[in-house]
């Protein structure tokens, strides 16, 4: 195995994975830097959720949640990674619900959070993957852990 690159390791769920497993296995993509896939796995786990301070920009959302996940998928496509394992949202499909949330459910985000999410996975849907690579799009509803910023630390507070 050539090993796993990773985005989005300074994030909670990142910096947890890191910590649960052997992290030399890793290629810890930084930032703003050119996108060179060599390992066998890409785990895509940079985002931009969280805005306590209410300052993030919708565009912001975009940039980060949409065009940073095509440039990394467009990167797997062209590498010889074999897997693809994105972290989306549930948010992608609705950002409120009144019944049971099922796979056949018609998207409907309202935010820039869930809208950039869903568009992100429109993209790598949209595209024609060979028969030898599998990808992977995970929508959970909420993480939670010692030093996340989500929601759930807002009504403990």
């Amino acid at each position: 195995m050539k090993g796993i690159f990773l985005t989005g390791s300074s994030g909670f769920v990142g910096v947890n994975l890191l910590e649960y497993f052997e992290s030399s296995i890793f290629l810890k993509y930084q930032r703003a830097a050119p996108i060179e896939i060599n390992q066998d796995v890409v785990i895509h786990l940079a985002g931009k959720a969280h805005d306590l301070k209410n300052t993030t920009t919708p565009d912001e959302y975009y940039q980060v949640n949409t065009e940073l996940t095509r440039k990394i998928f467009d990167a797997f496509l062209d590498s010889d990674a074999r897997v693809f394992i994105t972290l989306s949202s549930v948010k992608a499909v609705a950002d409120e619900l009144n019944t049971e949330l099922f796979e056949d459910f018609t998207p409907k985000p309202v935010t820039d959070y869930g809208k950039s999410k869903l568009y992100a996975e429109q993209y790598i849907l949209s595209k024609s993957i060979s028969k030898c690579k599998r990808v992977y799009i995970l929508r959970p509803c909420m993480i939670h852990g010692v030093g996340n910023k989500g929601n759930l630390n807002l009504l403990f507070n």
